[in-house]
């Protein structure tokens, strides 16, 4: 089973040389920790910065340097900074390669619900539509049961919804799935996880064909 940190670095293998990445709050920011470093990628977040590197070693933060979820970030050589409108225009206008975003739920038809729960305080839902409407390449970072042990992969999301039928793929605690039509079909399993605990964590339809390899992290 994977942590925080191996759902991102498992996440990291999908991104290309050349990729232009927006990385959403949460487990996605984790992502640039773990990129190659023989391969550029330029990562983007929609408060405006473009060119982030991986998060700052304590003591060297800069409380002005930050991504969409106010964590302090570096930036690499070259990188800029601009305005919202700017970044949305990125966005908007699909120059993202890859979107990499947390989900409270996921059916198996590739909606997501990610920006609220009922009866909770929300400031807003930040650019998480912008990002799921434009975006072609979009890969969830989640665990893959809630706090109660209920699965989050579901037949339906039960949650307002952000985006319909725009999730790719999905890297959980216990498995990367890809979303067909058929439902969520199984790639690879974390180790240690058997085929039996994806399935019996898994609400939505999950398709099992053949041996299923164990993820390679390195």
């Amino acid at each position: 089973m994977l942590d925080k940190n191996g759902i991102a670095k498992r996440i990291a293998k999908e991104v290309k040389d050349g990729y232009y990445v927006n990385l959403g709050i949460g487990i996605p920011t984790l992502v640039a920790n773990f990129v190659r470093d023989d391969i550029e990628v330029e990562f983007q977040s929609e408060n405006g910065v473009l060119g982030m590197g991986p998060f700052p070693f304590e003591g060297e933060e800069d409380a002005d340097i930050i991504n969409a979820g106010k964590q302090t970030i570096t930036t690499l050589p070259g990188a800029s900074f601009f305005d919202s409108a700017t970044s949305f225009s990125m966005i908007r206008g699909k120059h993202v390669d890859l979107t990499i975003l947390g989900a409270m739920e996921v059916a198996e038809n590739g909606d997501i619900a990610n920006w609220k729960i009922p009866g909770k305080m929300v400031k807003g839902m930040g650019g998480a539509m912008d990002l799921v409407a434009s975006a072609e390449n979009i890969i969830v970072a989640m665990m893959h049961t809630n706090k109660r042990g209920a699965s989050k992969l579901l037949k339906k999301c039960s949650l307002p919804l952000t985006g319909v039928g725009c999730v790719k793929k999905i890297v959980t605690n216990l498995a990367v799935l890809e979303i067909t039509s058929e439902g969520f079909k199984l790639l690879e399993r974390a180790p240690g996880v058997t085929v039996d605990d994806i399935k019996n964590a898994t609400e939505g339809t999950l398709i099992v064909e053949g041996e299923i390899p164990e993820m390679q992290l390195s």
